[in-house]
Parts: C-alpha cells; structure tokens; sequence
C-alpha cells in the first residue's frame, strides 16, 4: 500500500497518512508523496482538503530510523525537503484544508496538523510536542503557530516539557477548533469538509491569506488589506448568489467562483 491514500470525491480531496504500523511517521517516500498530492490540491475540482490517519494515530512524527545507519537523512534535508515544504503547502492553498486527528499527533505530526485551518480530533486523541524528549526544538512550525493559538506561556511549557495534551484539553486551551466522540468522529469531522467545500471558495481562499498576513501585518495595514480583498470578493460570482439567494429565501448554490 502506498503510504499516502488520495481521493477526490464530492470537491473535497481526501489525504490518509497510510503507515499504520509505523504510527503513520514520516520517512521521505511518504514526506514527498504527501507534497506531491497537496499539489493535486490545487485543481479547481477540489474545494477543500481534508487530512487525517489510518490506524490509531494521527501521525508520529519523523521515522526515528531514518536519522540514524550509514543511510541516515541529516535534520536539514529532512526541514527542508520534507516538513518545511508540507507546511507551506498547506499555508499557501488556496482552499481550506481540515486536520482530522484520529489518534495520537505527536511532534512534526502534532504541527503539521496545527498548521491547517481548521483542527478536530477524535476525544481519544491527543498532541505531544515530543523533540525535548531527545534534544530537539519543535520544527514545522511549532514555534510559530503553537504561541499564537494557545499564548506563550502555554507554548513555552508544553514545548520545554514535552506533556501529553488529551484532545479535550487541546480543545479548551484554543489549540484545536472542536472534538468529537469517537464514534461519531469519522462522519462529523467529514461533515466540516463536506460544508466547506460548498462553500464561496475563493471568500474563503481570500478569508486563508488575510489571517496569513495578520501574522506580521499591524492593526492599520491588516484593515487596508481587509479593504482590498473585500472588493476581490465582492466581485466573485458566489457573492452575487449569495446575495441574490438572500433576496429570495432560498439556500444558495455557490460554485466556487
């Protein structure tokens, strides 16, 4: 089996990380393979991305075996051939792009995931930044995007003590958007995908760049920005169907344009 399965089906492009056995870690087939389909992301048939994984984790993170023997992968081309490459990928879609977290997201896996726009778990899953546990700093992003959702202090503690963070306590600290019981997990995190991919696409494409520009922008420049993207949506074609569907009570049907 491939190590990364890909379906699009009903305008969402599903992405399972497929090494069960290995806790779905990353070695560079999979790191590749992965970026390679995000690409196929971009066609105009996919509307939204959902990523999640087969087995009883999420992801682990790197494959351990990789950095070690005379075949090893030095930590610089793994950052910036494999994750460094997956996460700008997933910034720079223009589509929405779902983190359903099954089971345990632990290093390079936990951020990878962290970095999407919207985050959901399994309430048996749970996020561990694991590299202090050997000498590392938290790569992937970590150290941009964990401070921003749950506050330094938090990201600091849990960076520095590597503690395992049960999804629902993942959750109420701001570092995930919403957990489901396990039973109903598979069909609700779906549902999120399903939703966003009928969604006005290029308002939500236009909705993913400002909140990446709000990262380094000030309080007056995000509000100019604000400006520009609104008359880019206003000029979209679900934008008049939304409008248009308002006026005559009735659900719109937008397509993407």
């Amino acid at each position: 089996m491939p190590p990364i399965l890909f379906e699009i089906k009903d305008a969402t492009a599903f992405i399972t990380l497929n090494r069960p056995d290995k806790f779905n870690s990353f070695n560079r087939e999979m790191a590749l393979l992965m970026q390679e389909k995000l690409d196929e992301c971009k066609k105009d048939e996919v509307r939204c991305v959902y990523i999640t994984g087969n087995g009883k984790a999420f992801s682990a993170g790197q494959d351990i075996s990789e950095l070690v023997g005379e075949n090893k992968i030095e930590i610089k081309q793994i950052l910036s051939e494999h994750y460094n490459p997956i996460v700008s990928r997933i910034r720079k879609l223009g589509k929405p792009v779902v983190a359903a977290i099954n089971g345990v997201a632990a290093g390079a896996g936990a951020n990878i995931a962290l970095c999407c726009d919207v985050v959901v778990a399994a309430q048996s899953a749970s996020f561990i930044q694991a590299f202090s546990k050997i000498g590392l700093i938290p790569d992937s992003g970590g150290t941009f995007f964990l401070p921003r959702l749950v506050g330094w202090q938090k990201a600091s503690a849990l960076s520095m003590l590597g503690d395992k963070v049960p999804a629902t306590d993942a959750e109420r600290m701001g570092m995930i958007y919403k957990v489901f019981g396990d039973e109903t997990f598979a069909d609700e995190s779906k549902k999120i995908a399903t939703t966003l991919a009928a969604m006005p696409t290029k308002g939500l494409a236009y909705t993913k760049q400002l909140l990446n520009m709000s990262f380094h922008s000030t309080g007056e420049e995000q509000l100019a920005e604000e400006d520009v993207f609104q008359q880019r949506a206003a000029l979209t074609e679900d934008y008049q169907e939304g409008i248009n569907a308002f006026l005559e009570k009735r659900q719109p049907s937008f397509k993407g344009k």
